[in-house]
């Protein structure tokens, strides 16, 4: 594998001319044909992601306090457009349908009938879903909830809910008697929430955007910016022209990393080439940056050794613990071992740790490729232990950055929304409501969908999200989700999750953070927080798809009056009528981090709440940052076996999550349906086939239950050998629920061992 960046298999797909340019402009322009949007969606456009506007709902990337004047992606305008979309999901086309026929529907034409538009409730008689009206939803939701044990119910949030409503919904979680509350963080992130609280003592990143203009180095692990998080390519274009070093590790070459063409410049856009990004791209065997990073280690030390003054001595002593016990693993693992582990040559690793040597500012960037694995935390911690070793933590142009993936899912972690009872503010809320709040630990998405399976979930509410469809393990789970007692399902457009219905369920649609939200004291704004913990207010301009939509916190706090006793001191309709009013309990719930909220509300780049870490104080077990030595150099579970292969998942260019906008992937020049695997050239003749050739996958996981996902096309494409590649969701079948993070229980979506079956 070469490692510059331009060293790309001619034999092979890929992407000739960089992420951005005419082609993300032509992107935006097939879904704004196919989906008609409003006319008003240009306007939108024009502020999204500005002070005073509305906040994207699609990936976390912060919003500069001086917006360019086009402050959205591809990806970000696909989100509003399919948004603001004028095709209609009402009633007449569930009369027209029943659900066994919509779940022969693909993703892509569930989501394509447009917005919901009425609320409606399944009869399992017809097997269709009516029309009912909100006071019957609220009544009949509150009077089955009130029939089960509130530890059976789980209240899930998708990364779309703003701050206000996460806030409430925990609220009305923890009065009715469970921390069942999972959210999207645990099939990606929630690795990061617990692993590098346990190494530095903060649950997320260290950085702020102003440390990308002064670090001289960028490090990259498992992350796929250009279809990810597409305005980061902004920030990484002034740096790399500016001199700065960017290494990429990443089992896949992902076009955003190699080279970017900014569709904000008419010189680069009519005249310029693209500007290359990484300097080095490394493609890391899957689970292997363990092992990678610990070459880098590894040089490190043996330049401190040789010449002295590479280590930040004074930084490690005064601030960190386990550094001997690092240094002494690092010099007695071979390089041999590390590099069977990490699939790349001492060569390609050393020149890599030489520069990182004399680099004055680096940072350590990272995403689901470093978290999805069973030893994901401890990728996390070598992370850390690498930028330790010369201070990289706690100065400008230094940090470690996790880039989150949907709009405000760090944000609802912050307000409450999480399982484990340590990190809810239960006095808080115990003195402010008066009610005593559970302190068991609850469900995470995996035990979630465990509880499913084994029928000890009775009810299920999602706020958001197509959860049945997104877990791990979906062949074997899905069908239990018909045993539920209750399902509710807060919607904008049609799932599949929606369809794996029960006797008693709901789908409840709500308003799209771009439409205008009108209460009882007038228009109201919303708040998120993005990946590098500012907060933004959001204000929607757009006439709602219909008359019957209601607001997110209007849906919460119709559920919650219907099924819990009335607190004087829990004012829902009050709430309701005034998001400030909310925005003034979570300050009054964490004052620290929102002092003046409010008033902070439309602050240009956004407020920043603080982080512990960035100013060197580590509210970790021992109070200082910890150096870690890794259980295995690789982060799979376990090694492979003759005939195995790592199952990497990807998201394709024309995909949010499970959201399917189109089936061109043409970030990695793939024009095809969703049914392949990929694998290199050299793969699909050791293994006898041929490319075309139609395979199924199994899971190699041995439980007693097959997993498998047939139908599937063999195409060649540049990966490591032994790593295959498929599209997430429709691969999640061969991800037993079994195989997770040690720490966080994040589905091993990118390290699950399979076979090739012909």
């Amino acid at each position: 594998m070469a490692d510059d960046a331009e060293g790309q298999r001619e034999d092979t797909p890929y992407y000739r001319e960089g992420a951005g340019g005419w082609g993300s402009v032509e992107g935006m322009a097939k879904i704004m044909a196919e989906m008609k949007p409003m006319p008003a969606v240009l306007d939108t456009l024009r502020v999204q992601n500005k002070p005073g506007g509305h906040m994207c709902t699609s990936c976390a990337w912060t919003k500069p306090k001086d917006p360019h004047p086009f402050e959205f992606c591809e990806n970000g305008a696909k989100a509003t457009i399919w948004d603001l979309t004028s095709a209609r999901c009402g009633p007449d086309v569930f009369a027209r349908h029943t659900v066994t026929e919509l779940l022969g529907w693909s993703d892509h034409d569930l989501e394509r009938q447009g917005r919901l538009t009425h609320p409606l409730r399944y009869d399992p008689a017809t097997d269709k879903y009516r029309e009912t009206t909100w006071e019957e939803a609220f009544a009949g939701i509150g009077a089955e909830l009130r029939k089960l044990d509130p530890k059976s119910v789980v209240f899930y949030t998708s990364g779309r809910a703003s701050l206000e409503t996460s806030y409430l919904w925990q609220l009305f979680g923890r009065m009715y008697g469970h921390n069942n509350m999972p959210d999207s963080s645990n099939m990606c992130h929630e690795t990061t929430s617990v692993g590098l609280k346990k190494v530095i003592g903060s649950p997320v990143g260290t950085c702020v955007l102003e440390d990308f203009d002064h670090c001289d180095m960028l490090l990259f692990f498992g992350q796929n910016t250009g279809t990810n998080s597409p305005r980061f390519l902004h920030p990484l274009q002034q740096a790399a022209k500016r001199g700065c070093h960017i290494v990429t590790f990443n089992p896949v070459r992902e076009a955003g990393l190699v080279k970017f063409k900014n569709p904000q410049s008419p010189l680069q856009m009519t005249l310029g080439s693209a500007t290359p990004i990484s300097e080095t791209y490394l493609q890391v065997r899957p689970g292997g940056d363990i092992a990678a990073i610990l070459g880098l280690v590894k040089r490190v030390l043996e330049i401190e050794d040789e010449e002295g003054g590479i280590v930040d001595r004074a930084f490690v002593a005064e601030n960190t613990r386990g550094y001997e016990e690092l240094r002494a693993f690092a010099r007695a693992t071979d390089w041999t071992a590390i590099e069977a582990a990490s699939g790349l040559t001492r060569g390609e690793l050393v020149p890599v740790a030489e520069t990182y040597a004399r680099a004055k500012a680096a940072i350590g960037i990272y995403g689901m490729g470093l978290t999805q694995h069973v030893h994901g935390s401890d990728s996390i911690a070598m992370l850390v232990n690498l930028l330790l070793l010369r201070g990289n933590i706690g100065r400008p142009g230094t940090g470690i950055s996790p880039v989150r993936g949907h709009s405000n899912v760090q944000g609802q972690r912050t307000v409450g929304i999480t399982e484990k009872p340590e990190l809810a503010p239960l006095d808080q809320l115990r003195e402010m409501f008066g009610f005593e709040p559970p302190r068991d630990k609850g469900h995470t998405t995996i035990e979630a969908a465990q509880g499913v399976l084994d029928g000890t979930v009775r009810g299920f509410l999602s706020l958001g999200g197509n959860f049945a469809h997104a877990i791990s393990d979906t062949a074997r789970v899905q069908p239990a989700w018909r045993d539920l007692a209750l399902n509710v399902q807060i919607a904008t457009k049609l799932n599949r999750s929606h369809l794996l219905t029960c006797p008693a369920m709901w789908l409840l649609p709500c308003l799209v953070r771009a439409e205008e939200d009108l209460q009882a004291t007038g228009p109201q704004a919303v708040s998120m927080e993005d990946s590098l913990s500012h907060i933004h207010g959001s204000l929607g301009r757009r006439t709602p798809a219909s008359d019957a939509l209601r607001s997110e916190p209007a849906i919460v706090a119709g559920i919650a009056k219907a099924t819990l006793d009335p607190n004087p001191r829990v004012t829902w309709d009050d709430w309701v009528g005034d998001y400030g009013k909310v925005r003034d309990l979570i300050e009054r719930t964490w004052p620290d981090q929102f002092a003046d909220f409010n008033g902070r509300l439309y602050t240009p780049g956004g407020f920043y709440r603080g982080n512990a870490a960035r100013d060197r104080r580590w509210k970790t077990d021992s109070g200082k940052a910890e150096f870690t030595v890794p259980p295995s150099l690789l982060s799979l579970g376990r090694e492979l076996r003759d005939g195995e292969y790592t199952l990497v998942t990807l998201r394709s260019n024309d995909q949010f999550n499970t959201t399917i906008y189109g089936y061109s992937d043409r970030l990695r020049n793939l024009d095809t349906d969703r049914m392949i695997v990929l694998m290199n050239p050299e793969e699909i003749a050791r293994a006898g086939l041929r490319e075309g050739q139609a395979v199924r996958l199994v899971c190699a996981e041995e439980d007693g239950h097959r997993r498998e996902v047939g139908g599937l096309r063999v195409t060649a494409y540049d990966l490591p050998d032994r790593c295959l590649a498929a599209y997430y969701p429709e691969a999640n079948p061969l991800v037993p629920l079994s195989l997770h993070d040690e720490l966080s229980k994040t589905p091993a979506y990118k390290g699950t061992p399979v076979r090739i079956e012909a």
